[in-house]
């Protein structure tokens, strides 16, 4: 049972009034680190004491982790296990919804859910059936404009006509095959409501009391099914200035219509922050006040200990910039011990992950990468890094299976099958295998051999192993021994003339490029093993609809190798630069392999976007530059989505508990090219009292250095010693 009193007390005025309010629509601006979702679980707590039905509840919100987060967090409250209490994202409760009433629209109730491979794949067939040209259809193209057809994000243009007749191919072929997409799983509750209207009103009777996580990213379908389900008492929560997801339908206009579809609306402002300092909450309010369409509201806090200024530095490009913020970390670290995860590194755009990765990766930092992919986890980089470690190791089956057939050498799925068959036989790597089938010379085409074919026709090797990479290899060769008549059976697996001279080319390609092993010229020797296997030739046939694609990720090898050209012309390396060293180096970049250094944790590198709902005692924001924040392509689209770009740096400021660091870089590679950046215009919206400017280190002249060095020993000198 709470205790009003006690709740009074617990709570700031603002938020005891949206937790007491519980009668009428209500909207709840709820501003960065204002308390929102305590405020969501003691309004649900106090809904139940008051005698309210927890089935007649229903809580909705975006991601699992939250829904689960919110259901955790009113349980312990209640100290009751809620059974009938409904705390869902979205898209789970249309499934509900539709598991109970999709055979109203002709669906049976056992459908199935299609991914965005399945869709895909039922857009080919489509196609097929149309008898239009695979060389003509984009699929992934087309279904985002399925998605945004259906969603009513788009209409039917001039342009697009050509695509009616597949929708509706693909629409029918969803129904015929008894499934939807995700899309579907709020399209189609709302179709029900609307043709069943006995069903939508089972559904408000039994939800009397309706409550909306995160409003300001709803979409105009989510909306609109929380606007066909309430009656009255509904309570929405939000804030304007975080809305950042209209790139997949979010709308923050939804705080306006709501305004506008209910009668007599309550609204309550949570402007008290229990986050971040004055100095940080003054910066976000001076940026965001610059956006014209918006809830005024200000921030404020009474924290006031430890109140810095925000520091805003100018490194000369992208490699200075990482080094400044691994240095400031380890800095931090040792002055003032606090953990590594205290720290949220904030970029705009996954292409700036790479030198910071580097950068952390020289200073041994730890770290872990969310909203993006880490740049050596990318596929490329790991295909040419996997080269490098069976050049450096001959045994390492699990890097020689990632690139036999990468790119493809037309070593088939029966080849491998032979290969386990004689390591297990032979106890033995597969390196060690392929090399005794190739002495086996005589026996390919022996009475007792079992020919296997290397001309793999359907599918990519690398592909088809890539799921069962964590598996031992004793069980990945466990069909084939039985296939075979196991280790000791009669059969012996042989392989073919072809298979053997893809094999040998293989074996010559990796022995031929053990010079790599000596200490000198590396990537050098790295960029001429990418070009002897042909990658770019891969890369366009992996990418047959996108050149500019291919493009991209070959220039993530550029940035492989010219970073291992950086590295080894580093004096702090001592001359140690063979490939030995190399590998030893980013081998800490294994997640799996990290230290978490005892209770330091890692340091968390993140997108801007990623980072919403989270804060961090100490934030840097990488970047901050025209053409990256606000993005140039953003801004190309529509010169009016500066607002959301605004709206995206608001968001980072305010992850920023007690101290921030913002870098914006004079030089910047882009592509191929270094260009030159300006700061972003953000940046002047910040009140300057509360901004410290740090401009580069200038190269220091030859004679200011000596007189430097006179000074060091004049004051280290010992005295009585000259």
């Amino acid at each position: 049972m709470l205790d009003l009193d006690a709740l009074k007390k617990e709570l700031n005025p603002q938020q005891y009034a949206a937790v007491t309010t519980t009668e009428g629509p209500i909207l709840i601006i709820a501003g960065a680190g204002s308390g929102k979702t305590r405020v969501i679980t003691f309004r649900i707590a106090h809904m139940l004491d008051k005698g309210i039905p927890q089935s007649q509840i229903l809580a909705l919100t975006f991601t699992n982790k939250a829904a689960r987060e919110m259901e955790s967090r009113v349980k312990e409250l209640t100290q009751k296990k809620l059974q009938n209490l409904t705390v869902s994202t979205f898209h789970a409760f249309g499934v509900k919804i539709l598991r109970q009433e999709i055979s109203a629209l002709g669906w049976r109730e056992n459908f199935t859910i299609y991914d965005e491979s399945d869709k895909i794949a039922l857009i080919k067939e489509s196609g097929r059936e149309l008898k239009m040209s695979p060389e003509a259809m984009d699929c992934y193209k087309i279904a985002i404009l399925f998605s945004d057809i259906k969603t009513g994000r788009k209409e039917w243009k001039a342009e697009t006509d050509i695509y009616r007749e597949l929708y509706q191919y693909y629409q029918d072929g969803l129904k015929l095959y008894n499934a939807v997409d995700f899309d579907d799983l709020i399209v189609l509750p709302i179709k029900i409501f609307r043709e069943f209207p006995e069903i939508l009103q089972k559904y408000r009777d039994r939800y009397k009391y309706l409550m909306i996580d995160e409003f300001q990213d709803t979409s105009h379908q989510q909306y609109e099914m929380m606007h066909l389900l309430a009656d009255k008492n509904v309570a929405v929560v939000g804030d304007d200035d975080q809305s950042i997801y209209s790139w997949r339908g979010a709308d923050y206009q939804n705080i306006v219509n709501f305004e506008k579809d209910f009668e007599g609306v309550k609204e309550i402002r949570l402007e008290q922050n229990y986050r971040s300092t004055e100095t940080i909450l003054e910066a976000a309010n001076g940026v965001i006040s610059h956006n014209t369409n918006r809830k005024e509201k200000k921030l404020w806090s009474q924290k006031t200990v430890g109140n810095k200024p925000i520091e805003i530095f100018m490194p000369q490009n992208e490699t200075d910039e990482a080094d400044f913020i691994a240095e400031s970390i380890q800095g931090i670290c040792a002055e003032e011990k606090i953990k590594y995860d205290d720290f949220g590194v904030l970029i705009r755009s996954n292409t700036q992950s790479r030198p910071i990765e580097e950068a952390f990766l020289s200073a041994n930092i730890p770290y872990t990468m969310s909203g993006g992919t880490s740049f050596f986890e990318r596929k490329e980089i790991k295909d040419i890094v996997s080269y490098l470690r069976v050049i450096a190791n001959h045994d390492d089956d699990i890097n020689l299976l990632r690139i036999l057939n990468t790119p493809r050498r037309g070593i088939g799925r029966a080849a491998l099958e032979a290969l386990n068959e004689r390591a297990s036989q032979n106890h033995s790597s597969l390196w060690d295998a392929i090399k005794s089938l190739q002495a086996q010379d005589g026996g390919a085409n022996g009475a007792d051999g079992l020919q296997a074919d290397g001309g793999m026709q359907d599918g990519d090797f690398a592909r088809d192993f890539e799921l069962s990479r964590d598996e031992p290899l004793a069980s990945k060769t466990a069909a084939s021994q039985k296939s075979a008549g196991g280790p000791n059976g009669a059969r012996s697996a042989a392989l073919s003339p072809k298979t053997l001279g893809a094999l040998a080319e293989f074996t010559s390609l990796i022995e031929k490029n053990s010079n790599m092993l000596g200490g000198k010229e590396l990537s050098k020797k790295v960029k001429a093993l990418v070009e002897e296997i042909n990658y770019w030739d891969f890369l366009i046939l992996e990418n047959p609809k996108s050149e500019k694609a291919a493009r991209f990720k070959y220039l993530n090898i550029d940035s492989l190798i010219n970073s291992i050209a950086q590295w080894e012309t580093n004096p702090d390396n001592f001359g140690k630069t063979s490939l030995y060293d190399y590998l030893n180096r980013i081998t800490l970049l294994s997640r799996d392999d990290m230290d978490d250094e005892g209770d330091k944790g890692k340091v968390n590198l993140m997108t801007i976007h990623a980072s919403k709902g989270l804060e961090f005692p100490v934030v840097f924001i990488a970047g901050a530059e025209e053409g990256l924040i606000p993005h140039a392509r953003a801004i190309e689209e529509d010169e009016k989505n500066v607002e959301e770009e605004r709206r995206l740096f608001y968001v980072a400021i305010t992850r920023a508990r007690d101290k921030l660091y913002i870098s914006s870089c004079a030089k910047r590679k882009k592509m191929s090219a270094t260009v030159d950046c300006q700061p972003s215009r953000f940046l002047d919206e910040i009140p300057p009292r509360l901004v410290e400017y740090h401009e580069p280190q200038q190269a220091v002249s030859d004679e200011k250095a000596l007189e430097l060095l006179a000074n060091m020993k004049k004051m280290f000198a010992v005295p009585g010693n000259q």
